[in-house]
């Protein structure tokens, strides 16, 4: 599958460090023949990659579409539609399919966020879906709060 990655409290927090097992959780999905692709909202972010030497894992670095999701891929330059996403923006998810994460923001904070990715990435290709809450099947209504 083609996974995408978000940036900003996704897999990086707002102290600058990497989300607590994201290089790991990349290399398991690597290892199951998935690509890994970062994008974001703020553009390409090229320089997160190669601060956290990110590049052994990522396939691609594009600008994230923040609305009009689907129809804004080929004017941003992203060649194909998401297969899975991870974001902290459950709009995104929903658009797309994959799994809404809580923001992160900090390195002294306990985190094991990557490791539930893993298992619902891992849920999602063995069966088309998974039963985990954070979880979104494309196409999802975000309710409005």
């Amino acid at each position: 599958m083609n996974i995408f990655f978000d940036v900003d409290y996704t897999i990086l927090g707002l102290d600058n460090t990497l989300r607590p097992q994201t290089k790991e959780t990349f290399q398991a999905l690597l290892d199951e023949d998935h690509q890994i692709y970062i994008w974001s909202g703020m553009g390409e972010r090229w320089e997160v990659i190669e601060k956290h030497q990110l590049n052994p894992y990522v396939s691609g670095v594009f600008e994230k579409p923040t609305h009009h999701f689907h129809e804004r891929l080929e004017e941003l330059g992203v060649p194909f539609e998401p297969d899975f996403v991870i974001d902290d923006y459950p709009e995104v998810v929903a658009a797309f399919g994959g799994v809404w994460v809580p923001p992160y923001f900090f390195k002294r904070s306990p985190d094991r966020e990557m490791e539930r990715v893993y298992r619902i990435v891992q849920d999602f290709a063995a069966t088309g879906t998974s039963e985990d809450k954070q979880y979104r099947a494309k196409g999802t209504i975000v309710p409005l709060f």
